[in-house]
């Protein structure tokens, strides 16, 4: 958990992208990569672009290890429908990243970690998995005592992002419903997402 928390911004820089659209990421002042070596520029081979893609989204979902990732690709793989849609999809579900776009808190490493803590429930059912994957249907609720945390109280009412139309959010009650699965244009991603080129990088 630290060590993603730490590395949150030089996921950044190194791929030379505000991924979550913050005023605080240091790309917004340093476009090359952290490092001696940062400021040197390559032209990105094939693999290249497609390992990036990769990353980018691992990286925007809290850096999701490398075992778990795949098992999103090889699930979205076996199921009917385009594999790039479905791994968005898988990936939305989330609990942790349905939190995020609740704007119950600020970052989707805060989600993570709110999750891990016991602050939310699931259907009434206390859950500590940030991985859970949610159902159409399912209704998320913040523990009482855990909506007077003062970064849950900044996170409701800023306006740093917009809450998409696939969860429906009760800010007074506290809790978002799990509506529907989105696509990847339902998806407020603050930079482009190419789950294609993720395909081909794990179809090589």
């Amino acid at each position: 958990m630290g060590k993603r928390l730490q590395s949150k911004y030089k996921i950044n820089r190194r791929l030379g992208e505000n991924l979550w659209g913050r005023p605080k990421s240091p790309v917004n002042r340093r476009e090359y990569g952290p490092g001696q070596h940062g400021q040197r520029r390559k032209k990105p081979t094939d693999f290249g672009i497609q390992l990036a893609a990769k990353q980018k989204l691992k990286g925007y979902y809290g850096n999701i290890g490398e075992k778990q990732f795949r098992r999103y690709f090889d699930v979205a793989t076996n199921r009917k429908g385009d594999t790039g849609e479905n791994l968005i999809e898988l990936l939305e579900r989330r609990l942790d990243a349905v939190i995020y776009r609740a704007k119950f808190v600020p970052t989707v490493f805060a989600a993570r970690q709110f999750v891990n803590h016991g602050h939310v429930t699931v259907n009434g059912q206390r859950v500590t998995i940030p991985s859970y994957m949610l159902r159409d249907g399912d209704v998320v609720e913040v523990r009482q005592k855990s909506r007077e945390i003062p970064m849950v109280l900044e996170a409701t009412v800023s306006v740093e992002r917009d809450v998409p139309d696939y969860i429906d959010v009760d800010n007074g009650k506290m809790t978002v419903k799990f509506v529907r699965g989105p696509k990847l244009a339902d998806v407020p991603y603050p930079v482009q997402m190419e789950p294609k080129l993720v395909i081909e990088y794990y179809s090589r």
